[in-house]
């Protein structure tokens, strides 16, 4: 039985929900998983945007930004970013996945492929000055899954999993991502659909 001694470490990797998902959470998601161990999982769901919320509003709310000078000094790289929902658990906590050319010291945990995580006010301060990394995602809450539960829900056909690929992570369509995260396991999501009820 593959992983009867330890957890095959699904760190680094994507999840992505099938159309049989049954929690509407999470529905059509895609999850960069940030660690899996036996002592369960934690991942951001990272193609859902927080309409309500944009990245400058959020940095007015945290005082990272003045109201009235926020327009003049925010870089342009930034004013358009997108604050994702990141997940149902804790959604007041902010996570920033993110590129490896900017790194917090202790801040900064390295996850796979080039992609880390940080979670202060310091990277929001420094995207806010453009000094940040060059890619990025700005997620609030996040997946979280108690030990065996994420196996489980893997086992019964609630997600699929695929090496995560930098540039589906990255892409600001996000409406696309969980077409081209499938795609890029050679699967036809119309497939998925026609399967679903037959025996």
């Amino acid at each position: 039985m593959v992983g009867a001694e330890e957890t095959d470490s699904l760190e680094g990797q994507f999840l992505i929900a099938m159309p049989s998902m049954a929690d509407s959470r999470f529905e059509h998601s895609v999850i960069y998983l940030c660690s899996h161990s036996d002592q369960g999982a934690m991942g951001l769901v990272v193609n859902q945007v927080a309409r309500h919320l944009s990245l400058e509003e959020l940095l007015i709310q945290l005082d990272i930004l003045n109201d009235d000078e926020s327009a003049i000094r925010l870089p342009d790289s930034v004013r358009g970013m997108n604050v994702h929902k990141g997940g149902p658990v804790e959604v007041e906590r902010g996570f920033v996945l993110h590129s490896d050319d900017f790194m917090l010291n202790q801040s900064t945990l390295t996850i796979d492929n080039g992609i880390c995580l940080t979670a202060t006010l310091e990277i929001l301060r420094a995207l806010a000055q453009g000094d940040g990394p060059e890619q990025a995602i700005l997620a609030l809450g996040y997946a979280g899954w108690a030990p065996g539960q994420l196996e489980n829900e893997i086992q019964a056909n609630g997600w699929l999993t695929a090496p995560a690929d930098p540039e589906i992570l990255f892409d600001t369509d996000f409406d696309a991502k969980w077409r081209r995260a499938l795609s890029s396991m050679g699967i036809d999501p119309a497939m998925l659909y026609s399967d679903a009820g037959h025996a």
